[in-house]
């Protein structure tokens, strides 16, 4: 006797579609490296310059398509302060991805957590390829808790709320 496997149904009936994640594109939206005290900054230094990294991520639906979103990481590093900086680099980088059958309450997490940890490996590659072609050693951008920065974020706009309604 063989057995059959019905698949699950909700509570209208329907089978439930299964959630599905897609990269549709990965593209740079921009680029910009500047080296303001070249070639003199390409001389070894003393010691190793203090690099500042700045990282933001935007999310907006895709005008037109269904269930698509354009996410943005945005990466920023400095090398050295002030009059002293070797370089500046900036990349944002950019993917559209295709969300369908989530839940609604997990939209945001999807957007500013999964789809920039997608992103990031890809990014951070560029970073190391264009400081290393600018004559510097390869920037290598520790990996990024972004469920930390979605978790920061989120407690910024709670209590910008707050202090709206007051």
């Amino acid at each position: 006797m063989s057995e059959t496997t019905m698949p699950p149904v909700n509570g209208n009936g329907a089978t439930p579609e299964a959630p599905n994640l897609s990269i549709l594109a990965q593209y740079i939206k921009d680029l910009s490296f500047e080296s303001p005290k070249a070639p003199a900054s390409l001389r070894g230094q003393a010691r190793a310059p203090g690099i500042n990294i700045g990282v933001n991520v935007g999310a907006n639906a895709v005008a037109g398509s269904e269930g698509e979103y354009d996410v943005r990481l945005t990466l920023n590093a400095r090398a050295g302060e002030g009059a002293d900086t070797l370089f500046h680099v900036e990349l944002e980088y950019g993917g559209v991805f295709r969300l369908e059958h989530f839940p609604q309450e997990h939209m945001l997490p999807l957007l500013f957590i999964e789809c920039p940890r997608l992103l990031f490996p890809f990014a951070r590659q560029i970073v190391a390829d264009v400081t290393r072609n600018a004559g510097f050693p390869p920037l290598m951008i520790d990996p990024i808790d972004f469920s930390a920065l979605f978790t920061q974020r989120m407690a910024e706009e709670r209590a910008r709320q707050q202090v709206q309604t007051v």
